[in-house]
């Protein structure tokens, strides 16, 4: 039988502990991976499955690595895993294909790399051995019943689903189901949770940094740092729907569209979001967001144009305003900063909570920050105040601004201007 020689150095230069010790331990249908940020769950998850991948010459495996929303995919975990071939000395061997987002491997075996934000094409992939959920509180229940349904291939023992993220609120369905519900069967279920202290290869400048939340964001330390789920407070926006969304559908075609964008950085993302508003019926509905860390302005611009919105009005944080100006130099020409008055803040969340919130079950930073963003504690008295906790606020922050234009001393506003469409 052929073999496949890995020439990496000592597994202590290559693999973090637990990792290590767990390699070769298939015994769980469901493999929970959850911990802090910089822990080196995601790597390590994909060191074994592509190592488990390349031990099966007779029936190669077929794996599927997925996130929520497919154009995450490219800059995320098919990277990781191009990565990880690449330091196994292993990727010249392998096939492949940018376009698909396919990576066949020498023994055969099949790496596939889909969204969820297209359930139908998922249903049709055929022969699965394993599956790989990142970013698993991103999906829903719904996702992880109809992946497991896709490990059905007899031929393939020991298959598993593999769910890796970072611990955000207890009203997310992976803490329901696996910490207090009813999927955490020991015997089909396995959790593992690290923290930075757990990653080796983690330099002293992030862990410095991720040290440093503990000062500045006490909410972000509790689940980047320690790796804890995080205790719900007051919710700032208690209830909201969630369902998949068609702007040009009947109910929401005739609708004004509004954009909003919030700048980021290298601690926070940059948040853009489209929402359309039934203003009669307070009804606001979240239909395409995209948010994501390190962009320059320029990057961010071209994202903007290649979804379509470069000829929208776009309103974006009033405090950046030489970000906005280099926004309108790269083609950007109509956004336009926020009018940020006194308590803006506080206003504008007034103004979002007459609305009943529906949101596109794509948006799932937005969900994530609905279901994480909380009203602060009086130190001594121990009461809430009418202050929010400055975490989880990026999208939702966007949307402050993106209905501005209607948002008139907190009443709507009758007259509306409607935005080109697409």
């Amino acid at each position: 039988m052929p073999t496949i020689n890995i020439k990496f150095p000592h597994p202590s230069h290559v693999f973090n502990r637990q990792v290590w010790e767990k390699l070769n331990d298939y015994e769980h249908f469901t493999e929970i991976w959850y911990g802090g940020a910089s822990s080196g769950k995601s790597h390590g998850v994909v060191q074994k499955v592509v190592i488990k991948a390349l031990k099966n010459w007779k029936y190669p495996r077929k794996i599927l690595f997925t996130r929520k929303v497919g154009r995450s995919i490219k800059d995320s975990i098919f990277s990781d895993v191009l990565d990880c071939l690449k330091t196994f000395k292993l990727l010249d061997l392998c096939k492949v294909n940018k376009t698909d987002f396919t990576i066949t491997l020498p023994n055969g075996g099949v790496f596939l790399f889909k969204g969820m934000d297209d359930p139908e094409k998922i249903k049709s992939i055929k022969g699965l051995s394993d599956v790989v959920m990142e970013e698993a509180t991103e999906f829903n229940l719904e996702d992880y019943t109809q992946l497991t349904l896709r490990l059905r291939e007899p031929k393939h023992k020991q298959r598993q689903i593999y769910l890796m993220f970072n611990p955000v609120s207890k009203l997310n369905w992976v803490y329901k189901q696996f910490f207090d519900g009813q999927l955490n069967d020991p015997d089909k279920v396995v959790v593992y949770q690290s923290t930075y202290t757990d990653n080796r290869f983690l330099d002293e400048d992030n862990r410095e940094i991720i040290e440093n939340l503990k000062n500045t964001n006490p909410a972000y330390y509790k689940i980047y740092a320690l790796g804890d789920f995080a205790t719900l407070d007051k919710l700032v926006f208690p209830s909201f729907e969630t369902k998949r969304l068609n702007p040009n559908s009947d109910e929401l075609k005739d609708l004004p569209s509004m954009f909003g964008l919030d700048f980021g950085y290298v601690n926070d993302p940059s948040a853009f979001i489209h929402v359309k508003v039934d203003v009669p019926n307070k009804v606001l509905y979240a239909i395409e967001e995209y948010t994501k860390k390190g962009l320059i302005n320029s990057e961010l611009a071209k994202v903007i144009k290649d979804l379509g919105y470069e000829k929208e009005v776009i309103t974006a944080d009033a405090a950046e305003k030489k970000s906005i100006e280099e926004m309108r130099r790269n083609g950007i020409y109509r956004i336009r900063p926020a009018k940020k008055g006194p308590d803006s803040i506080i206003q504008g969340i007034s103004f979002l909570q007459q609305f009943k919130l529906v949101i596109d079950d794509r948006c799932v930073k937005m969900i994530e920050e609905l279901e994480n963003y909380t009203y602060q504690k009086d130190k001594k008295s121990g009461e809430y105040i009418n202050k929010p906790i400055d975490s989880y606020n990026h999208v939702i922050d966007a949307t402050r601004y993106a209905v501005e234009e209607i948002n008139g001393k907190g009443s709507p506003k009758i007259k509306l201007s409607k935005n080109i469409l697409f």
